[in-house]
């Protein structure tokens, strides 16, 4: 080969060096999810993973990993990418907001999303589609009787009932007291104990109404009727998804595949997938593959 020649597929190598370079994406790492310790923090949890294996990611679930306080601190710290909160939670606990006059869900939501991106670079991705709040229920029985679908019906009937409740709620200010403020009516008795000890109590007739959570599978399970807050006297608790601003402005594509999860999940239907969890004794791994598939986000 002459001399001009060589040059010449030197320098052809080079550009094809070079090219590949500019091409290159950086690898994503492994994505850590985070999850609180109960029912549907691990569903969602692998959930997410799930999809995001399905498109092409590593993906990795710390399952039970810790309270609101331990997720967000492991996830501003960047030892988890990904994990599930409320916006009442991140309101109330994370933020340590003024509660406002009325909770409004709109409300929560938007302040919250501006304060953690302002303080903590988090971003609020996706918003899933359900509520997990506190709630009173009564017996369906009842409520169809009485006619009763939302709170204010209730206070005809309060005086003469008999409300469980946990320890939590019964003492909380944006719990039990909040009803009482917004609703103007109280309980005739009521009665603290454990939350497993709850719903036995409403079925066995000792009480008649209890404290419970909207995606709790016992609503279902124990034939309740959960009355809507229709004052807001109760913070609202939706469900989001939460990544550091950095992390998804580095990889957008896993911002994509997130954003796949948008309104996917209304209360009723996560309600049923913890029913699986606590009463079917269904693997958390398993109920979110066979939801994805069910949505033709996974293939079967």
């Amino acid at each position: 080969m002459n001399r001009i020649g060589a040059l010449a597929l030197a320098g052809l190598i080079v550009v094809a060096f070079l090219s590949g370079c500019i091409g290159q994406k950086e690898e994503v790492p492994t994505i850590v999810i985070g999850s609180k310790p109960f029912n549907e923090q691990y569903i969602l949890a692998h959930m997410i993973a799930l999809l995001l294996e399905e498109n092409g990611f590593k993906a990795e679930v710390k399952e039970g990993l810790g309270g609101t306080l331990v997720n967000y601190e492991a996830l501003k710290r960047g030892q988890i990418h990904v994990y599930v909160e409320y916006t009442g939670t991140a309101y109330n606990n994370i933020l340590k907001l003024d509660p406002p006059e009325k909770w409004d869900p709109d409300y929560v939501y938007e302040k919250s999303k501006e304060e953690m991106l302002k303080r903590d670079g988090v971003l609020t991705l996706v918003k899933l589609g359900f509520r997990d709040d506190y709630a009173i229920a009564v017996k369906k029985e009842f409520a169809e009787k009485n006619n009763l679908e939302k709170l204010s019906d209730l206070a005809p009937y309060a005086p003469k009932m008999t409300l469980g409740t946990d320890p939590e709620f019964a003492t909380r200010p944006d719990g039990l007291p909040r009803i009482k403020e917004v609703y103007g009516f109280t309980f005739g008795e009521v009665k603290q104990m454990e939350p497993t000890l709850m719903y036995e109590a409403i079925k066995n007739g000792q009480v008649d109404a209890i404290s419970a959570y909207t995606t709790d599978a016992r609503v279902d399970l124990f034939g309740l009727k959960i009355l809507e807050d229709d004052k807001g006297a109760l913070p609202p608790y939706d469900a989001v998804i939460l990544i550091k601003k950095e992390f998804a402005d580095k990889y957008p594509e896993v911002v994509e595949v997130l954003k796949k999860l948008e309104g996917l999940i209304d209360t009723d239907t996560m309600r049923e997938l913890n029913y699986q969890y606590d009463v079917e004794k269904k693997d958390a791994r398993e109920i979110a593959r066979e939801f994805l598939i069910e949505k033709g986000l996974l293939k079967g």
